[in-house]
């Protein structure tokens, strides 16, 4: 889609019939709570919305030398999935990868999955993705993994930014941040 502002009007739709409410409280992986939630996979999982955040992300991509995209299981999981197909319709292929909040205890054993076999994420550089942030702890704990696998962290791309902190703990970490929408697109 070349008009990225039309774009994200679209997908502001798409996240406030499909993934958005408001009213009662809701406890937030970063241990918060709060009276308005967005529950992405809806939005990431309906066919117009990945598409519209894969080209958003892609187009924030655009001229940024990127050898791979992922982030921490679930959330990134479809994003990650979308932005690697549309790369590929787009003729220029970004692989995708995910982190694994515990090592699976069978099998390979991996944190990191989404690599063949040989393959490593040693001084590959990476963006992590992310649906919703509030803290920015989950992206944390994925970029966390990377490094610790030789990965070099370009930065953090989140759909969704609820304004609560993310940014200032991904300034604290060196990473530059970029959200697609922030809550104030939503009130």
């Amino acid at each position: 889609m070349a008009d990225t502002s039309a774009a994200k009007r679209r997908l502001i739709e798409i996240v406030r019939e499909r993934s958005f409410s408001t009213g009662g409280e809701t406890k937030l992986v970063s241990g918060r709570s709060t009276s308005f939630y967005f529950d992405m996979k809806p939005s990431m999982l309906h066919p117009e919305g990945a598409q519209l955040m894969a080209t958003l992300i892609l187009d924030a991509l655009r001229g940024s030398k990127v050898d791979l995209i992922g982030g921490l299981e679930m959330g990134a999981v479809p994003l990650a999935t979308a932005v690697a197909v549309a790369s590929q319709a787009q003729g220029r292929p970004l692989p995708a990868f995910f982190v694994r909040k515990q090592a699976k205890e069978h099998g390979a054993r991996k944190l990191v999955e989404g690599l063949a076999p040989g393959e490593t994420l040693n001084a590959k550089r990476v963006v992590i993705l992310e649906d919703v942030t509030t803290t920015g702890g989950s992206s944390l704990k994925a970029i966390e993994a990377v490094r610790a696998e030789g990965a070099i962290v370009e930065r953090v791309i989140v759909v969704v930014d609820r304004l609560e902190g993310a940014a200032e703990t991904f300034k604290a970490a060196g990473v530059p941040f970029q959200a697609l929408l922030t809550t104030t697109d939503f009130r």
